[in-house]
């Protein structure tokens, strides 16, 4: 049985996993202070139950996720068929003193080791403050333009899209 779009089990799926452990971007979208939208393209770390993001202290976005919480994130592939990982969750904000251990994590796995290594100690100076950012998935989402179509199409029905 095909489980159902926002099925906390898609985690499991290849694909999920494929994107998690990926080099792509996370896109964040959530409600700024002013009302609009926001999406924020960022690195992330999957620890297998939180997708997390570092920021710096003074980033606009940790007041704004801290009034409204509730978010929507996408990690997706450019290529043909593109695969897409759609997530929901509420954003949980951590004030650190120093670097967010996740930070060392998704610079280590974007760039490799030395990197990693670089882009901490960049950073890290006395005084540092950062925001640890974590979601934990309430809705999942998949697709792979293969089995798993946009609106729960069959592959008939969207091959056949946008026809009377």
């Amino acid at each position: 049985m095909t489980l159902p779009q926002g099925h906390l089990d898609l985690l499991k799926t290849d694909v999920a996993q494929r994107l998690l452990e990926s080099k792509e971007l996370a896109r964040l979208a959530y409600v700024a202070a002013d009302g609009t939208p926001r999406v924020m393209p960022m690195m992330f770390h999957w620890n297998g139950a939180e997708i997390v993001f570092a920021t710096f202290a003074g980033a606009k976005k940790i007041k704004a996720l801290r009034a409204k919480p509730d978010v929507a994130i996408t990690i997706d592939t450019s290529g043909m068929p593109p695969e897409v990982l759609l997530l929901r969750g509420g954003a949980e904000v951590t004030d650190v003193d120093g670097v967010v251990p996740e930070y060392g994590l998704a610079h280590k796995r974007y760039g490799g080791e030395e990197q990693g290594k670089q882009a901490v100690a960049e950073v890290d100076k006395p005084g540092l403050k950062m925001a640890r950012i974590a979601v934990r998935p309430t809705w999942v989402g998949v697709l792979d333009f293969m089995t798993r179509l946009p609106g729960g199409a069959t592959p008939e029905e969207f091959a056949n899209r946008g026809q009377s």
